[in-house]
């Protein structure tokens, strides 16, 4: 038998004690009473059970470390993790936690991780509580929602990330991950700041249907005080199913030869749903009412009818349309007009990769068997990939015609930079891949030329621009899509820009940015993105009188899901 001591800290016990405690000078006593040797294994034992007490549809969850992360904000991002939390297939998991937060910037608060089940976790996608994320395909951002605009502005706030991070300290989290058997999961943060307001953050992706899913709460400069966890049925059991409205066609070949008959080719049918939403329509859905004479020439139309709902179900029929060209045969083909980009830049990519041939601008006209000539579609065309290599390749152009192969090549440059940022494969995460800090004299201008390669998911796959001092305490950071934050950025700063945003993504790669940061000396700075599309338009974005102190002012680039070759 082992002894366990107990120390009496007060002679006020529910029991008599006699004469041995009649003086208050003398040592308090220590008793040795004997225990069992599994003493401590049965109280963990009897805790463990207790938590996992199957109340009714509650299940709760034994919580290994309440506490997650250094109490001074000092973790950085990912040095330190909750337990991973196990969310089975029509579960909800539910977790109560005080939010602690350095204030110093939106992200140094939760951090939610969810990943599969298998044994090495994959992550699925990771959400910030600052409306914030990234994951798998299937993430998007745009499934984000939040309130944190209307509550800054019904508090008269105009700088809303300031008073984000102003109210997220402190405040208790109800997380809940619902892991619906209908294949998605559902995640809602309520956040109850300490001032009254309720911060709401939803987020919903696709996820098995059938295996676990698991969560886990990640610091940066942030730590948790978790209070408790438990699961409950899912409160999604059915999704809401919503009619075709109109389908609509893109891709599909401008022109088909006397002989030819895939009058459907690579085209994509894009279906819109009563409920605003949109989704490409399976081939195989798609019901072809009309299918025009493809033997004489002339203007055709094809129409097409779709008869699904959202979920897949029989529903309202939707029709839709579109024309093409039947041509003579084609008996040559010819570059009749070279791309508006013809230089590539590059600086070490692997040995033996390739770039995308970019044919903004490119017309390639062929001649008919009537001696007719007319301009044929890119995307009738197949186009050779341009080898990653200093030089001036030829690319190899091939027109497939309904007897025959034709074939022209198109020169163009490829030239190599004097330095990088980023990743080449676009696996770069949010700040994680910067240029060296510049500084940037009184009166002067630092000015940075390069060509950007980029996932162009988001708007902000392009390049930001880091304002400040030489200890890094930053001024501002300023992004190319009309966005930024710090501690600089107000209703001071003049935001001016021509975009395009309909366009803005799908031209990313391969623009040529120009970008200029001036030091006005007079303590305030000016940032200028001068960007030139692949397609030869001009756009620009520009900030000015941002605070600086002009006599310590350094800048940076820093990229995600993108990189830049600068020349």
């Amino acid at each position: 038998m082992r002894k366990i001591k107990f120390i009496l800290l007060s002679v006020l016990t529910l029991l008599y004690i006699g004469p041995a405690m009649t003086s208050c000078e003398g040592e308090i006593e220590k008793y040795d009473i004997e225990a069992p040797d599994d003493i401590q294994q049965k109280i963990d034992s009897i805790a463990e059970e207790k938590a996992k007490i199957d109340t009714g549809d509650t299940v709760y969850v034994t919580i290994a470390n309440s506490i997650v992360g250094a109490e001074d904000c000092s973790t950085p991002w990912d040095g330190a993790t909750s337990q991973w939390f196990a969310v089975p297939s029509n579960r909800l998991l539910h977790i109560d936690f005080i939010n602690h937060g350095s204030e110093a910037n939106n992200w140094n608060n939760w951090n939610l991780r969810v990943a599969d089940a298998s044994e090495n976790k994959v992550e699925l996608f990771v959400i910030r509580s600052d409306a914030y994320g990234w994951g798998n395909s299937d993430f998007a951002l745009s499934a984000m929602e939040f309130n944190y605009g209307e509550l800054a502005a019904s508090a008269g706030v105009e700088d809303l990330w300031a008073y984000f991070r102003s109210v997220m300290d402190g405040a208790r989290v109800e997380m809940e991950i619902d892991h619906s058997k209908t294949g998605n999961v559902y995640v809602t943060a309520t956040m109850y700041a300490q001032n009254g307001d309720i911060l709401v953050e939803k987020y919903h992706q696709p996820v098995s249907a059938t295996e676990d899913i698991y969560a886990t709460l990640v610091c940066d400069g942030s730590w948790f005080d978790i209070k408790n966890a438990y699961t409950v049925t899912s409160k999604v059991q059915a999704l809401e199913d919503f009619d075709a409205v109109s389908i609509s066609v893109s891709g599909m070949p401008q022109s088909l030869e006397i002989g030819q008959t895939d009058f459907w080719g690579s085209a994509v049918a894009t279906v819109t749903f009563a409920d605003g939403s949109q989704a490409v329509a399976d081939t195989a859905d798609i019901t072809f009412s009309v299918i025009p004479d493809l033997n004489t020439v002339g203007e055709k139309t094809v129409v097409l009818s779709y008869s699904k709902t959202k979920l897949g179900q029989a529903g309202a029929t939707v029709l839709g349309y579109y024309t093409l060209n039947v041509v003579n045969n084609v008996v040559s083909i010819a570059v009749t007009k070279k791309p508006s980009l013809e230089t590539y830049y590059i600086f070490d990519q692997l040995e033996g990769s390739k770039l995308r041939f970019d044919t903004c601008g490119l017309v390639v006209t062929a001649t008919y068997a009537d001696n007719t000539t007319g301009v044929i579609a890119n995307n009738s065309l197949v186009f050779d990939s341009i080898p990653a290599t200093v030089g001036t390749p030829e690319v190899k152009i091939t027109y497939v015609g309904s007897t025959n192969e034709f074939t022209t090549t198109c020169q163009v440059n490829v030239v190599k930079g004097i330095s990088e940022v980023g990743k080449a494969d676009y696996s770069n995460v949010w700040w994680t891949t910067f240029t060296p800090d510049v500084p940037v004299q009184a009166g002067d201008s630092v000015v940075l030329k390069g060509m950007l390669y980029s996932r162009s998911a988001e708007n902000y796959h392009s390049p930001c621009v880091i304002l400040r001092k030489a200890d890094l305490s930053e001024y501002a950071v300023t992004r190319m899509d009309h966005f930024g934050w710090g501690t600089s950025w107000n209703d001071d700063v003049v935001k001016t820009s021509n975009w395009n945003w309909d366009f803005f993504k799908q031209y990313l790669t391969y623009s040529l940015v120009t970008i200029t940061v001036k030091n006005n000396g007079d303590g305030t700075a000016n940032v200028k993105y001068d960007v030139v599309y692949p397609n030869g338009e001009n756009h620009f974005q520009y900030y000015t009188n941002i605070a600086v102190d002009s006599a310590d002012l350094q800048t940076a680039i820093v990229l995600e899901s993108s990189y830049m070759v600068f020349f």
